[in-house]
């Protein structure tokens, strides 16, 4: 069963405020907080991080979350 989009932000937005600005998290640990089978999360954490005001970022430069490709990590934006 997929969390709602609400379950999904709200453990956005709770691990980003938890690590603070300038600090970031991988999509996946809100995916693993959410299922087991975080791995099939991905695509609607990464929809979600999206729509929410959180920055992404790959090698430290900003990304959009829906079409980079590889690891991307997310964070307040500062």
């Amino acid at each position: 069963m997929t969390p709602s989009d609400n379950a999904i932000a709200d453990v956005l937005l709770d691990l980003a405020h938890q690590r603070g600005v300038g600090k970031t998290f991988c999509p996946s640990e809100a995916a693993r907080r959410l299922s087991d089978d975080w791995r099939s999360l991905m695509p609607e954490v990464r929809r979600v991080a999206a729509q929410l005001d959180l920055l992404a970022t790959q090698k430290g430069l900003p990304v959009d979350p829906l079409t980079a490709k590889g690891p991307i990590r997310l964070g307040l934006p500062g």
